[in-house]
């Protein structure tokens, strides 16, 4: 089994694949920062928790774009599992070409959505990632990722309109019964959630309009689901894309 770490910015999400298939996923906080040892810990009890053995991990593998966690991961799997760590980068062979000025620039998690997301649904493709920021990343029927758009994620806002504005409070990230808000609470999730969705799918139709009408576009990341059925645009929702992305790219360049 290969064990895969998407290491965000909010969240590190771990899953264990056998033979592409996740066998099990668990979310770390990686705002609270933590030794390998302790991660080494909590790892062994989650497995363990779910019937696993550290004994039965064959690979390793990561994406980050948090620079001071990478070396915490890479040294988790040289220390305590004794393997080797790929670091997916956008020099390895990912099997799409990367038309980004500077394919440096482009995060781990982008190369994992499209990774995973061309060889399930091909292309032209968007994916969308609501994650701490809400990414759109296109994808051309040859395989070449163009790049796309980066937006303020939804609950990265609520935070920020939470800390500059005294008097607004930080609310649940979930639909308000009506679109007109009659509480602070209620007005903010409406600006946040139906605003989310209008960006979104106005942003979409837009892109459709550039890669063409038989353009494709799924949903990713930890909010995809909440939004998904007051989207128009979006196709269908695939919560574990980017581990699903790791785990091809292990089996393509760990080899």
């Amino acid at each position: 089994m290969i064990l895969v770490a998407d290491i965000g910015n909010t969240n590190v999400t771990l899953g264990l694949l056998q033979s592409r298939a996740l066998q099990g996923t668990w979310r770390l906080n990686s705002r609270i920062m933590r030794t390998e040892d302790e991660i080494w810990i909590l790892l062994k009890m989650l497995l363990e928790s779910e019937g696993f053995a550290l004994e039965q991990i064959q690979g390793f593998a990561i994406s980050s774009v948090v620079p001071n966690l990478t070396p915490v991961f890479e040294r988790l799997g040289a220390k305590r599992l004794r393997l080797a760590t790929l670091n997916v980068t956008s020099e390895l062979d990912l099997g799409i070409k990367i038309l980004y000025a500077n394919p440096q620039q482009v995060g781990a998690d982008r190369l994992c959505d499209a990774v995973a997301g061309y060889a399930r649904f091909g292309g032209p493709l968007v994916i969308v990632d609501f994650g701490t920021a809400t990414t759109f990343n296109c994808i051309t029927a040859n395989a070449e990722y163009l790049g796309g758009i980066i937006a303020p994620g939804l609950e990265t806002t609520a935070t920020i309109l939470h800390q500059i504005a005294a008097k607004l409070p930080k609310v649940e990230m979930q639909f308000p019964p009506a679109l007109i808000g009659r509480t602070t609470e209620t007005s903010i999730q409406s600006g946040l959630m139906f605003g989310g969705v209008e960006m979104a799918d106005g942003l979409n139709r837009r892109l459709k309009q550039e890669l063409g009408e038989a353009t494709r576009i799924i949903a990713t990341g930890g909010l995809a689901s909440i939004l998904m059925p007051h989207l128009q645009t979006v196709e269908r929702v695939e919560p574990n894309l980017t581990l699903e992305g790791l785990g091809m790219i292990f089996e393509r360049c760990a080899r």
